[in-house]
């Protein structure tokens, strides 16, 4: 065993003594947090204050009790004694708050705080008055025993001393089994930019492989809540992912960064009126997904609006009876037509004045009414009638129902919008009886969701995280910006790794549909987690991928790269994973999804037990192609690359998907040409 320099281990101990500290001070503010709620049930209030306050006290508690186990701290900053507001100071960083007491300088410094900034951006070029920054090495999987901590580095900025050391670089490339780990203690400056934009600002990050931009959208809201607590607590914050497979892969990261629930969802979830029961084919699902069908919608829907053939209303009131005009009925439903509310709020608008132009009436007649006159105006057969025949309610569902089977009624609604065959790839082959009984399909729930907006705004968020975003479609992108109207975006996706048949080619359009051409658009091509190799290997598919993005750069010149052409797929496959089992770390087997089942066979025939993509932590993880998208492993065993290439149309960015999502070893097995 290596014996640490005398100065080097005084440090370590003086350090883990300094942890032990830390960890009796935050069983004491958990301890703290469950006393407050006992006593908060006995304090002198109001009802609704009451209420409040114990919610309050109750949610902090559990905040408390469910922080995951882990190291305190994971740096130091110790700042020159003539730096401006910290000469002198030391500050440790963790990714929470730790003080003996409120009113006490904290033992630990939350990494959002403003504080913390320094320990990402200075340099020796700039030391924003930082002496010396320390890093501290912990034992992987460490639940927070101090006897864990291993090592430290110290860069002496203040002497123009800054290089990245191995504590650093080994976090980064530290073996990725289970769930996805939070970053907070390797953000690099450019990942900080965007962590700590602020929260009206909009930005997209067009991310290559391994450059983190899923992290930096965690840790972005993670910061947004830190910085923000009122207002997301009022107006919430969303994080949409493609598919429960990535929600259940970066579940555990905001947790760790002491936020707990913050609602993690896939769009189709967000905007589910039923469930799906229907599949598309491509060219049908393609034509609902495209913008277009939000005219055709609008159109459909506000067709129901008609005063034509009306007649005078008439509303009886004891022995009298007030009168609105057929004309100025009409009038009235034009004008609010005109003002292009929701469907919903226009036809309470239409009540609203009709009902003023019958009380200016009585008025004249009566004087001044009370306000019960009003209400039983408004709900008088005669006006209710009326207003169910120049502005009927109708249910969405009842809309799109009639579009997908009446070819009269999509004819008018896509009149120079869709060819025939387009309006032909829309029209169900066997109409349902009634919207009751459809099978809707996911691209169905979206124009349901296109519907239901134009009715009435959906309630929003303060903020929404959106991963993946080149994959979303144009009708897609509308949903979410309906639900971002009063918030800000956080848009992440590369568009090399687009593989829907709607997906993005670049990012303006995108964000148009989304709501915020205005968005600045930040790119992120210098990568920590995929090796230089790998990611050499992936930029020779690029030039097929008809998408402007800059190569990739990756920063590990570690990890390797095993090519192995072979008469015997399975076989060679098998020697593969036996070979990565052999090492530290998880083992994914991606396949074209045809060929899951084979590969599959042939590594249980092998004695090699491979779990489900859903299953977290397995030691071998056999993967579609079609799921693998933000999923990550040491390991990744790629078979048959053409395979993949082939099966569906844009085969070739699913492929870019699946050779980069090694983090230390790739292996590609081939018995057919590579398409690269």
């Amino acid at each position: 065993m290596t014996s640490l320099h005398p100065a080097l281990a005084d440090s370590l101990n003086a350090e883990r003594a300094y942890h032990d500290t830390c960890r009796e001070a935050l069983a004491a503010m958990v301890e703290g947090a469950a006393e407050q709620v006992v006593v908060g049930e006995d304090v002198s209030a109001s009802g609704a204050d009451a209420e409040v306050l114990g919610y309050r006290l109750r949610s902090r508690a559990a905040e408390m009790r469910a922080l995951p186990p882990g190291p305190l701290f994971f740096g130091r900053l110790d700042f020159a004694d003539d730096a401006p507001g910290h000469g002198g100071q030391s500050y440790h960083l963790g990714r929470l708050r730790i003080t003996e007491d409120p009113a006490a300088p904290p033992l630990v410094v939350d990494w959002r705080a403003p504080v913390s900034r320094a320990f990402y951006q200075a340099s020796a070029r700039d030391p924003q008055g930082v002496g010396t920054r320390r890093r501290f090495g912990w034992a992987p999987g460490s639940r927070g025993d101090s006897a864990d901590l291993t090592g430290l580095e110290d860069e002496r900025l203040g002497r123009g001393e800054s290089r990245a050391g191995d504590i650093l670089a080994r976090e980064i490339a530290r073996p990725r089994v289970g769930p996805m780990r939070d970053i907070a203690a390797t953000i690099q400056p450019e990942q900080d930019d965007l962590v700590r934009a602020a929260l009206a600002d909009s930005v997209c990050v067009q991310g290559a492989p391994g450059t983190g931009k899923t992290a930096v959208g965690l840790h972005r809201a993670a910061y947004l809540l830190y910085t923000h607590p009122k207002r997301l607590r009022r107006s919430g914050l969303l994080i949409l992912g493609p598919n429960r497979t990535f929600l259940g892969y970066i579940a555990e990261v905001l947790p760790a960064l002491g936020e707990t629930g913050v609602r993690q969802s896939t769009l189709l979830e967000e905007i589910a009126r039923h469930p799906v029961s229907g599949t598309d084919p491509v060219a049908t699902a393609t034509v609902k997904h495209d913008p277009r069908m939000a005219e055709v919608l609008r159109r459909a829907l506000w067709a129901h609006v008609s005063a034509e053939g009306v007649t005078d209303l008439a509303v009886p009131d004891g022995s009298h009876r007030w009168r609105v005009p057929a004309a100025e009925l009409a009038a009235v439903v034009e004008q609010v037509r005109a003002e292009e509310p929701p469907y919903s709020v226009g036809r309470e608008r239409v009540r609203t004045r009709l009902v003023r132009r019958l009380r200016e009436q009585a008025e004249r007649r009566s004087g001044v009414l009370p306000a019960s006159w009003v209400r039983r105006i408004e709900r008088s057969r005669p006006l209710t009638a009326h207003l169910d025949a120049v502005w009927p309610r109708v249910r969405p569902e009842e809309v799109l129902t009639a579009l997908l089977t009446d070819g009269a009624v999509l004819a008018r609604a896509a009149d120079g919008l869709l060819d025939p065959d387009e309006r032909a790839a829309l029209l169900w082959p066997r109409p349902p009886r009634s919207f009751k009984s459809a099978r809707w399909s996911a691209a169905d729930l979206v124009l349901l969701d296109e519907l239901s907006g134009l009715a009435e705004h959906p309630e929003g968020y303060g903020h929404l995280v959106v991963d993946e975003a080149q994959d979303l479609s144009p009708m897609e992108c509308r949903a979410i910006a309906r639900r971002a109207v009063f918030g800000s975006l956080t848009v992440l996706g590369d568009l090399a790794q687009g593989t829907t048949p709607w997906a993005a080619r670049d990012w303006s359009a995108q964000l148009r549909h989304l709501g915020r051409p205005g968005a600045a658009v930040v790119p992120l091509t210098i990568g920590f987690r995929v090796p230089a190799a790998v990611v050499e290997l992936a930029n020779r598919l690029l030039g097929r991928l008809d998408v402007a993005v800059p190569a990739a750069r990756s920063l590990r010149a570690d990890g390797e790269l095993t090519v192995r052409p072979t008469d015997d797929v399975p076989g060679t496959t098998v020697t593969a994973v036996r070979e990565a089992l052999a090492r530290e770390g998880s083992v994914g087997v991606v396949a074209a999804d045809a060929d899951v089942a084979a590969v599959r066979e042939a590594l249980a025939a092998a004695g090699i037990t491979a779990a489900g993509p859903e299953t977290l932590g397995a030691r071998v993880t056999l993967v579609p192609a079609s799921l693998v998208k933000g999923l990550e492993y040491d390991h990744v065993v790629a078979v048959e690359p053409a395979a993949v290439a082939e099966a569906e149309e844009r085969g070739a960015h699913r492929l870019y998907v699946v050779l980069t999502r090694a983090v230390s070893r790739l292996d590609v097995v081939h018995a057919r040409p590579l398409p690269f």
